[in-house]
């Protein structure tokens, strides 16, 4: 229902309940000016506050939410609370002044006020957050918690001396009235708590921000009006502000949980609570310790208590400080953390058991809604992953770095913003263990191509042996017999068997010098390593190729066979590409022993594009140098063009042996 203003805009119903809530309250202040100080409502009445925080509070979020019911029915309680703290005053106001309505207004002054206090205690807590139920079993709760208003005014309408009065405000005491209406009202409390509770369990790491922001301040406020009426330290003003922080935490946790910590404000409250307690006993126990030493000199004794007590202030509050953090977040020191990670990483069995564990653990320390860690190559793909929970829309992210090149990648979701000292910590423990798990699947997929390329391998000389040379070889002892036979009879049709012979077994020695050849290159046996290399720069210079410079550094004469042959394919698989692809001028080859051998091939081209993923070529170059235990990289050179580098180890077999 909206009304319209003068200038055709429209005014939402729940503004206007607002506006009159207040303006009731107000128009109730103003009318007891007009009576005697007896029978005036008092000014610090809690309906009063109730009234202005409530309805103004939940018509904001009706506002920033429409058809919010928790929003209606903050809206609601909040303009009953305003009538009845205007009945308060306008039926003792009307009664003197003999003015008609005395007695409703002076009926609805006994018992409006159950509206908003069982409607804020045992409604919302059964709707809250979403405005729906946790379970359609609370239904029924929810009709008698509507019901509960309306019993306790057939009660005190019947019998209006059931309530008390308490510094002027009315009481209805459970231990006084009918046990009927006490047992329905607080076994509907109780099961409207146990709802809360369900609804704690079951929700997402969201939902329970929203509840705790709710159940901190109600708590909070019930234990400051408890004290209140029961002790005189605690004044009328912080009982109507604890009552006020309620509907404001309730607004945080609908529209703005995610910018707060309620676990910080716990926290805090906790830690000075406790505070307060300890260095409140230490003083009174040494001041009464030091009047009896020093009998007399109570300044003395204050001065000894207040020295001891400063004392105990900084190291009591980080105690309790941690154990706090402890009680409500678990263990939060970083290196402990980490300390559990590595522990629980020992036990075990392979690296896709360990990131599933490592999520588990970084789950569990972050407090995040889900965790995934990612395994990336060398050439930033993805490769493996582990995930334990639910990321949600927008995850954190954390790069994980190995020795200054990137290994993978930890994403969370998180409600809040984690602490940056652990995160860090977490995230160099999991970029080793990424890093380790990046090596054991290079290594099995290295061992996986092995095996298929040596099964090819056999594969295609079985099939070179048995289609190419085994027929060769066949049709050769045929020629050789008919040779024979000819030889007797005709010696010139001989002649002509044995010059086809000798033609076949040439193309043969050639079949079989390329099968030697794809086996090992007979350049290496013929000129040795650098000779070979050399030999493969003036291949490439030939016509338009780059000019190609070979350097050598060391003695390449005994190295072992494996180093060779990997060593001389991936110079020739580098300066093939130089030729097709870099558009270089030059290349520079260089192979230095010291201790490996390091194989460099450097050119001026054009170098390697930004987008560019690893093709056959340069998959194969790796290979080769991960199959005897060395390693292959392809980058930009520093002064422009490309740079492969590679290590092969020679097991110390390069060092030419003593004279």
């Amino acid at each position: 229902m909206e009304s319209v203003d003068r200038e055709g805009r429209s005014v939402p119903w729940a503004l206007i309940l607002a506006l009159g809530a207040v303006l009731a309250v107000f128009g109730s202040l103003l009318a007891g000016l007009w009576l005697p100080a007896p029978r005036r409502m008092v000014w610090w009445h809690p309906e009063i506050v109730t009234a202005l925080f409530f309805a103004p509070v939940g018509a904001l979020l009706l506002r920033y939410r429409p058809g919010l019911r928790v929003g209606q029915v903050m809206l609601f309680c909040g303009f009953s609370a305003s009538v009845y703290v205007l009945s308060l005053n306008l039926g003792p106001l009307f009664e003197t002044r003999g003015w008609p309505g005395a007695g409703l207004w002076n009926w609805l002054g006994v018992w409006l006020w159950a509206v908003d206090t069982f409607g804020l205690t045992l409604i919302l807590p059964l709707i809250f957050p979403d405005g729906r139920l946790v379970s359609s079993l609370f239904r029924p709760v929810l009709a008698v918690a509507c019901a509960v208003p309306l019993i306790v005014c057939v009660h005190l309408t019947i019998d209006p001396g059931a309530r008390r009065f308490h510094n002027g405000v009315s009481v209805y005491p459970f231990q006084d009235i009918p046990p009927p209406i006490s047992v329905v009202i607080l076994g509907t409390l109780a099961l409207s708590i146990w709802s809360m509770v369900l609804r704690f369990v079951r929700a997402t790491p969201d939902v329970r921000r929203q509840i705790g922001w709710v159940v901190y301040p109600g708590v909070f406020a019930q234990t400051i009006i408890y004290v209140g009426e029961t002790t005189p330290t605690v004044g009328d003003p912080l009982r109507s502000l604890a009552i006020a922080a309620v509907p404001v935490c309730i607004a945080i946790a609908i529209t703005r949980y995610r910018l707060y910590d309620i676990d910080l404000v716990v926290s805090r409250t906790l830690v000075y609570a406790g505070l307060v307690v300890v260095i409140t006993g230490v003083y009174f126990a040494l001041v009464a310790l030091a009047s009896g030493v020093f009998a007399g000199q109570g300044t003395l004794a204050g001065l000894i208590g207040a020295i001891a007590a400063g004392a105990v202030f900084e190291p009591a509050r980080r105690r309790l400080q941690r154990a706090t953090d402890r009680l409500i977040h678990g263990e939060r020191d970083p290196y402990r953390i980490a300390d559990r990670l590595n522990r629980r990483l020992q036990t075990t069995s392979d690296p896709s058991a360990a990131l599933a564990t490592a999520a588990s653990v970084v789950r569990e320390a972050l407090r995040a809604t889900g965790v995934l860690i990612e395994v990336l190559d060398k050439d930033g793909r993805v490769t493996a992953t582990s995930e334990d929970g639910t990321l949600g829309e927008r995850p954190q992210l954390i790069p994980l770095v190995w020795h200054g090149e990137p290994v993978g990648r930890l994403l969370f979701g998180v409600t809040r913003r984690p602490d940056p000292r652990l995160a860090s910590v977490l995230a160099r423990n999991l970029a080793e263990l990424t890093s380790a798990a990046r090596l054991t699947a290079e290594v099995q997929r290295s061992k996986e191509r092995i095996l298929r390329t040596r099964e090819e391998e056999r594969r295609r000389l079985r099939r070179d042996l048995h289609d190419g040379l085994g027929p060769t070889l066949a049709s050769l002892a045929m020629t050789v017999d008919a040779a024979r036979i000819t030889l007797k009879t005709d010696p010139e049709a001989a002649d002509e068997l044995l010059e086809e012979l000798r033609t076949t077994m040439g193309r043969t020695i050639g079949d079989i010098r390329e099968l030697v050849y794809g086996l090992r290159p007979p350049a290496l046996d013929d000129l040795g390593l650098a000779g070979a290399i050399r030999a493969l720069g003036g291949v490439v210079a030939t016509e338009d190729g780059p000019e190609v410079d070979v350097q050598v550094e060391g003695n390449l004469d005994n190295l072992p066979a494996a180093a060779e042959v990997a060593a001389y394919r991936i110079v020739q698989e580098a300066l093939t590409n130089v030729y097709r692809h870099a558009k270089a001028g030059s290349a520079v080859v260089r192979l230095s022993l010291n201790g490996d051998l390091h194989v460099t091939v450097r050119d001026d081209g054009i170098g390697v594009p930004p987008d560019a993923r690893s093709g056959v070529g340069m998959s194969s170059m790796r290979e080769r140098a991960t199959e005897i235990g060395g390693s292959c990289t392809v980058a930009p050179a520093p002064e422009g063009g490309t740079l492969v580098k590679a290590r092969l180890p020679v097991n110390g077999t390069g060092t030419p042996p003593p004279n």
